[in-house]
This record gives C-alpha cells, structure tokens and sequence, in this order.
C-alpha cells in the first residue's frame, strides 16, 4: 500500500480509491456500455476478489454494486448478464435467484433442465416430487417389473 507524507501524518488510500485502482473501465462492449474489468486477484472461477483488510476477501463484483448504491436482496445472487465474469459493471448484474442464474448458465445444470425429451425422444412430464420423468420409459419399467415378479 503506498503511503503519502505530509509532515508527520500519512495519508492512505480510502477502501474506495483502492478498489477503484484496480478497475479497468475499457473492457469489451456489451449492450453498448463496456465491461469493467477487476485487474487484481481472480479465484479459480473467474471471479474478481477484493481484499477489505487483512484475511478479509469479499466478490469484487457484489462489492462494485454495494459500492454505487444498488442493493442485492437478501437470498439473491448476481448474474453476469455480460457472461465476463470479471466484470464489475452494476449496469451488466442483475439480482436473481441461484436456481435461475444457474439455469441462465452454460454448465452442465443449464444443460440437462433445457432437455425437453428422454434419451428415446419421449416427452418429459414433472411428478409429483417434482423431477423430470419420461412416461413411457417409467411404465415401460413398471410393466417390465410385474412380468419379470410373475
């Protein structure tokens, strides 16, 4: 961290100039507005961290949105709209549920739920639990079941 003299005080950069240090606001373009690029540390998931003090690391980009005066709903998370996930743009986050940012995805969760039919092309229904079942596959099982038990 560096320091300034002025006589005998010393002047250190406010949490905000900190942060601000570390943001390159000509990243690439999305919807017009560029992407804000946290140049500092980034986990093993892509994700900007911001150290607020010694041992204490917040997400760089919920601290960018905090920061500018938006507030995230409690239970909600950000979902990069831009898909760069080191960017701290509050004009690329929008607060949604984990369920939904991870079925707005590209992992295999997004995947799977985007799956109409089986594996044999049979619609999928949702039971009563509430998981995704093939109709013709499950009686085909049932009615294989009661055969093989007689």
């Amino acid at each position: 961290m560096t320091t300034k003299a002025t006589g005998n005080q010393y002047s250190f950069p406010t949490l905000e100039a900190r942060f601000w240090a570390k943001v390159d606001k000509g990243g690439p373009l999305w919807q017009g507005t560029p992407c804000w690029l946290w140049t500092a540390w980034v986990d093993r998931y892509g994700y900007g961290r911001f150290n607020l003090s010694k041992g204490v690391a917040v997400a760089a980009h919920r601290f960018a949105y905090e920061l500018l005066g938006l507030e995230i709903p409690l239970g909600l998370t950000l979902d990069h709209l831009c898909r760069n996930r080191p960017c701290v743009n509050p004009q690329h986050m929008e607060p949604v549920t984990n369920r939904e940012n991870i079925l707005r995805g590209v992992g295999l969760a997004a995947l799977n739920a985007a799956k109409s039919c089986c594996p044999k092309g049979h619609p999928y229904f949702v039971s009563s639990d509430g998981k995704r079942r093939c109709r013709t596959c499950h009686g085909e099982v049932v009615k294989r079941g009661r055969t093989n038990a007689r």
